[in-house]
């Protein structure tokens, strides 16, 4: 949404950089990883930047310490950084939950991140902000897609939306964005525990992601023997919609197979989804009694679509779109900023736009 660009060009597969611990061992995603390292591709807040604007964060992903951000309040806040300790010493939070903030419950961190943007709009006036809320998420991972829980964190997110437009200048532009949709599931896949019934655990490793899930194997020495066998392996399992191979990974936007992209990917049928489990059985019912949701299915999917409500003097009233590619969103968010963004994949939605 802020690159314009599909992960075969901005780089970016998780929440965080992909680690390779050395052959026939696990990898692990790092979330903490410099954004200039993570993310290859120029993002809008960069070009902005470039231009002499400022730029603010609450709680963006894979921005970690980015040079062209002016004021941030992160995922994980440090008692030492500039937003945090302003408003500490302003009495809008106490330093104890700036300590404790990844302990603290999620509705809490959306009332914190809620007010650090309503302070950086009213101290700082940036030119462009980029606030990302977690209830809506957290709530649909545990109760499931359109379940009561989901509905009342996604109500509670507007009241937050609603005073951060209230604390913005006037003439500010909106624009309202998720970059996913959910799913409910009620089966679950373990190609981990697969693996490690079939003695593979030192040569392969699969990091779940909901209704997807990345095959890597880690000795390169085995990747031509056991590639096939694991396509067929992985197509057997009752709930696994599709393996995609490396000839399928431009067409779904992925990069070629590289230090970060895996060797194949699994994607689940509907009412399934992917963990990370090491033993057991392949294929589990989850727990009597709950309904989890989950993201990271196809994009062609129509249950991934998201929402997307624009608003401002630069939005045309009453504007209808059929569709909005994630893609698009960067390339319309810079021309509302009279910047343009080049050797993109999305386009402005100049439709929109007044």
């Amino acid at each position: 949404m802020v690159t314009g660009v599909t992960p075969a060009k901005h780089g970016l597969l998780y929440n965080g950089l992909p680690v390779r611990s050395g052959e026939g061992k696990p990898l692990r995603v790092e979330p903490w990883v410099p954004k200039e390292e993570l993310v290859l591709a120029p993002t809008v807040y960069d070009i902005a930047h470039a231009a002499g604007l400022t730029t603010a964060e609450i709680d963006w992903v894979a921005i970690h310490q980015a040079k062209t951000i002016n004021w941030s309040f992160a995922e994980r806040p440090l008692v030492t950084d500039s937003i945090p300790r302003q408003m500490i010493e302003a009495g809008i939070v106490s330093e104890t939950e700036i300590r404790d903030f990844a302990k603290l419950p999620i509705t809490f961190r959306d009332e914190v991140w809620t007010q650090a943007a309503v302070h950086i709009l009213q101290k700082h006036k940036p030119n462009l902000l980029l606030f990302h809320l977690l209830a809506t998420d957290s709530s649909q991972h545990r109760y499931g897609a359109r379940s009561l829980g989901g509905s009342t964190a996604l109500a509670l997110a507007d009241t937050k939306v609603k005073r951060v437009i209230e604390a913005a200048a006037d003439g500010a532009n909106v624009i309202i964005v998720s970059d996913h949709g959910f799913k409910t599931y009620d089966k679950v896949i373990h190609p981990n525990a697969l693996m490690t019934a079939r003695g593979l655990q030192d040569d392969v490793w699969v990091i779940p992601e909901g209704g997807s899930a990345m095959v890597y194997i880690t000795r390169p020495s085995k990747k031509g023997e056991l590639a096939p066998k694991l396509r067929a392996e992985f197509a057997a399992i009752k709930g696994v919609s599709r393996v995609a191979e490396p000839g399928d990974f431009d067409q779904l936007g992925f990069p070629p197979p590289n230090e970060r992209m895996a060797d194949l990917v699994l994607f689940a049928e509907d009412r399934f989804a992917f963990d990370g489990a090491m033993k057991g059985e392949t294929v589990t019912d989850v727990p009597a009694g709950s309904t989890p949701g989950a993201h990271g299915y196809s994009n062609a999917d129509p249950a991934m679509n998201a929402v997307f409500i624009a608003s401002g003097p630069g939005i045309k009233r009453g504007v209808k779109l059929a569709s909005v590619r994630n893609l698009d969103v960067a390339p319309t968010v810079a021309k509302l900023l009279g910047l343009e963004m080049n050797n993109i994949q999305g386009k402005a939605l100049t439709e929109a736009l007044a």
